[in-house]
């Protein structure tokens, strides 16, 4: 905006919520140069070499403001050029600085593009700083009853906080911003807002090249401030302060005089609006797609956030409240009705909802609601149904072609089978759904979707914490049961657009939903457990805990508790004087890692004693955990994650069954406890050989490592030949130590520093052992450093089977978060196709058992092996369906190899 129109404004009208108006002010030139170096150039470029590095950071902090501050208003300022009123009064004004680079330069035009499209006011002034703009702004919006927040890199601008402007000012490239209100002024410098410029004048500014007085620092011109109580005063009063500092003082006063004046910022410049003109407005979404397609930012997370901020947006997504922010078209129904209702809806999608799907709880469904596409929804209590109404519902549940829609499917299939009810049909799982799109967030309640997608607050008035009471009111319950249904069928709607646009629909019913039916059998069936072996091992795992007592105790010379971090770190550091580890809030840390390095780095007994202690106790709470879950009828009943990990992989709870380690004697022995089942003849176990590293030679397409994998020899010997240039026979135990770490450290992201910490050699070392490797199988570099500069582009990686790994910290500014993403984009495409072609092998499995009519069931998915219960009779044909259904899985370059092992429990059937 041009600088024409009258400096004053009127009163503001139109608030937030009844509050005072928000005006956010931002400082683009400072923001835009604090984004150009806190992310790396080289990261961000168009096909065409634009960089872009400055415009994605400055949108990204600017989205994130706009989200957790809210204004009413906004307006962004930019210099116009290093000549202004400053200039003429001191040609010396900012001459130190370097020029601009002119990577940053072209990309400041692109940033008013950007907040154009966005219909951002931004003012550029002739003559002026961008501060001067700001400081004018939001004194006639102070004046004017606003909240002011200015965000900006300068200091300068501290002399305008009062009790309604408060700036933010970044502490960590863009990314972190502090709240500079006046009670925050004092405590940095000690001094008002009013009093910094006086401050700031007699410390002097090298950024701004204004000369301060020599021998003079921050805590002698505050001292100065405070005890003169203005730098007027001060002035006034110079011949008052003595020894060398006042001499210099006196010496340079004409110098700070000018510093002074330069430091104040003009709050009368002329602009084409006021404040009142600020309102903002909805995005030019055709325009701001085109930017932003432009610039190719293709991230998702990063054009969610920005269109999130969209004040048009916030207008579309308003809803009517009624029963949990939905209206519900709906009734209870009472015995015989249910036939008929589901003849009229049932043939199209339905929502479905129970409650006990969601607490996956068992002795019998008490509540269910269906929700159809048509408007009207319905409620009633399974226990009141008639014989006409079961028949009815068990037969609509169980037929495929009636669509159903659900949240945790899985939940509602184990629920329902205990009431005799077989789920079939489900076209749209929306706990699955929303993980597929954002795989990484902590939570997939149906609430906390329902306010995110949907703008609607499920939880019916007095609720408490969002969570719906059941238990009370029928009325009520049956009301907030049909508002979920209402919103799990709303909500399949979104989420199936989603993934149609990014190609996941396909990965969500052909392997996720599957999988999810598979998995509740499997739960249901559980496995046998040997109590009485259990126990033995629980007791032996409690007498090694004790016996690490009495041998941590009798290293010491005196009793303490080895479970207090502060204790061990008195014993440890204090007592016996032992090498510092990693220090931390608490003191030095004593974890794991840290007592493995005490324990290579002395010869004191107690850290070997305490890993001991420690991994014994571990143990023992493993078993411990198991006997509680074992059921009645003798068997435990895991249940299987399928939302937890984000590369796609399952986990288990209830008992946690990836605690148990695979390869110690302690772990097997564990293992020993979980038996065949009666009535069954033996256990079989089945897994794939290396498959993480065998999904890394197919997607690098490296030809070395594909002939690696077909010789039949031993892998790890074959590729140590290659790196290390010698024959096979050459390559002894160190050696392929050495390459197993590397292989596997690949797959994982892991970086030198971490293949040295894991082969206990230096990183130099390491390095070089990295530089070898890749010389040899130069296809695994280049595509591991093609994965991460396409997800760097993109904001995902994306496995075999379309499945998204969303990475924002790619593009942080924040170093360790940039590599830890970087890491995992490294990772996420390997072990994420392996968990698929793993998943989809169980399907292949369970799909045969039950085409050839077989007893033989599956009951177990841990770290990737398979584990099923061989009716008699079956085990010759249940070993050959398992290794052809395994092995045609996914057709790699290095082809799948299944490993399979049977025995009478889980430890004898390890192959």
């Amino acid at each position: 905006m041009a600088a024409k129109a009258s400096k004053t404004t009127t009163a503001a009208t139109g608030t937030a919520g009844g509050d005072r108006p928000r005006l956010l002010l931002l400082d683009g030139h400072s923001l835009a140069y604090r984004a150009f170096y806190a992310l790396p150039v080289e990261n961000f470029n168009t096909v065409t070499g634009q960089p872009t590095n400055a415009i994605y950071g400055f949108t990204s902090m600017l989205a994130n403001t706009l989200r957790d501050e809210q204004p009413t208003h906004l307006a962004v300022a930019f210099d116009v050029s290093r000549k202004t009123w400053r200039f003429d009064e001191y040609p010396e004004y900012k001459a130190t600085r370097s020029k601009t680079p002119d990577e940053f330069r072209s990309q400041v035009e692109l940033i008013g593009e950007l907040l154009d499209a966005m219909r951002v006011p931004r003012f550029a002034v002739e003559g002026y700083e961008a501060d001067d703009v700001i400081a004018t702004l939001a004194s006639q919006a102070e004046a004017a009853g606003y909240e002011v927040l200015i965000v900006t890199g300068d200091r300068d601008a501290l002399q305008l906080v009062s009790e309604h402007v408060t700036v933010l000012y970044p502490t960590k490239g863009v990314s972190e911003l502090t709240r500079f209100t006046p009670a925050k002024v004092e405590e940095k410098y000690g001094l008002t807002p009013r009093q910094y410029p006086d401050f700031a004048a007699l410390r002097g500014d090298p950024s701004d090249n204004l000369p301060g007085i020599p021998g003079v620092g921050e805590k002698t011109a505050a001292k100065w401030i405070l005890q003169f109580g203005s730098f007027a005063e001060l002035v006034e009063r110079a011949e008052e302060v003595k020894g060398k500092a006042g001499q210099n003082l006196r010496e340079h006063l004409e110098s700070v005089k000018l510093n002074r004046r330069l430091t104040e910022l003009c709050r009368d410049v002329e602009l084409s609006t006021g404040p009142d003109g600020l309102a903002r407005e909805a995005y030019d979404r055709p325009s701001l797609e085109v930017v932003l397609d432009a610039l190719e930012f293709r991230n998702p997370n990063f054009r969610e956030r920005l269109f999130a901020a969209d004040p048009g947006a916030a207008l579309d997504d308003a809803v009517p409240v009624a029963v949990g922010g939905v209206e519900v078209d709906g009734r209870v129904l009472e015995g015989g009705e249910l036939p008929g209702w589901l003849a009229e809806h049932g043939a199209g999608p339905l929502g479905l909802a129970s409650v006990d799907a969601w607490a996956l709880g068992s002795g019998g469904v008490s509540e269910i609601a269906l929700a159809s596409g048509a408007g009207p929804a319905v409620w009633f209590d399974p226990a009141r149904l008639d014989e006409a109404d079961e028949k009815a519902f068990a037969a609509w549940v169980a037929d495929p072609a009636r669509p159903k829609v659900l949240h945790n499917a899985k939940g509602a299939m184990r629920v329902f089978a205990e009431h005799g009810w077989r789920v079939e049909g489900v076209t749209m799982d929306t706990a699955l759904a929303a993980y597929l799109i954002k795989p990484g967030r902590r939570s997939f309640a149906l609430d906390a979707l329902s306010v995110e997608y949907l703008g609607r607050d499920l939880a019916p008035a007095g609720a408490e914490d969002g969570q719906l009471a059941f238990g009370t009111d029928e009325r009520a319950e049956a009301d907030a049961l049909m508002a979920q249904a209402r919103t799990v069928l709303d909500l399949g709607e979104v989420f199936a657009a989603r993934l149609e646009q990014d190609g996941a629909l396909e990965l969500l019913r052909d392997v996720e939903l599957p999988t999810s039916a598979v998995l509740a059998r499997m739960e249901r069936h559980g496995i046998a457990a040997d109590r009485e072996w259990l126990e033995r091992m629980e007791q032996q795992f409690a007498g090694a805990v004790q016996q690490a007592v009495k041998e941590a105790h009798a290293a010491v010379g005196h009793e303490f508790n080895l479970g207090s971090p502060k204790q061990l770190q008195e014993v440890l550091f204090g007592e016996l004087g032992l090498p510092k580890t990693k220090k931390t809030k608490t003191g030095w840390t004593t974890d794991a890692d840290a007592l493995a390095w005490l324990a290579g780095q002395t010869e004191h007994e107690l850290p070997v004693i305490m890993l001991r202690h420690r991994e014994q106790a571990r143990l023992r709470s493993t078993v411990e955990g198991l006997i509680k879950t074992i059921a009645p009828e003798g068997r435990i009943h895991t249940t299987f994650n399928q939302t937890v990990a984000a590369t796609g992989r399952l986990s288990s709870t209830d008992p946690n069954l990836q605690n148990i380690p695979v390869r110690t004697d302690e772990g097997r022995a564990i293992r020993r406890g979980f038996v065949v089942g009666e009535g069954y003849e033996s256990l079989l176990t089945a897994d794939y050989s290396q498959i993480e590293l065998r999904v890394m030679a197919h997607l690098s397409e490296d030809e070395g490592l594909i002939a690696a994998f077909t010789s039949g020899e031993d892998l790890h010997t074959t590729v140590g030949s290659y790196v290390f240039s010698v024959p096979p026979e050459g390559v002894d135990a160190e050696m392929r130590r050495k390459i197993k770490a590397m292989s596997y450290g690949l797959a994982y992201g892991l970086s030198a520093f971490g293949l040295s910490q894991q082969l206990g050699i230096d990183a130099a070392e390491a390095r070089g052992l990295m530089d070898m490797y890749f010389e040899r199988f130069g296809g695994v570099r280049d595509y591991l450093q093609r994965v991460v500069e396409e997800a760097r582009v993109t904001g995902y990686t994306e496995t075999l089977l379309g499945r998204r790994r969303y990475l924002p910290d790619l593009t942080s500014d924040n170093r360790q978060r940039r590599e830890m993403a970087e890491r995992m984009a490294l990772n996420a495409p390997i072990q994420g196709s392996a968990a698929d072609i793993v998943k989809i092998a169980m399907l292949r499995v369970d799909e045969a058992l039950r085409r050839q009519r077989l007893r033989s069931r599956l009951l177990l998915q841990v770290h990737d092996e398979i584990v099923l219960e061989v009716a008699p009779g079956e085990r010759a044909e249940v070993e050959a369906l398992v290794r052809q259904e395994m092995s045609g899985a996914y057709p790699l370059r290095a082809p799948l190899d299944v490993s399979v092992g049977v025995g009478d429990d889980w430890e004898a059937a390890a192959h």
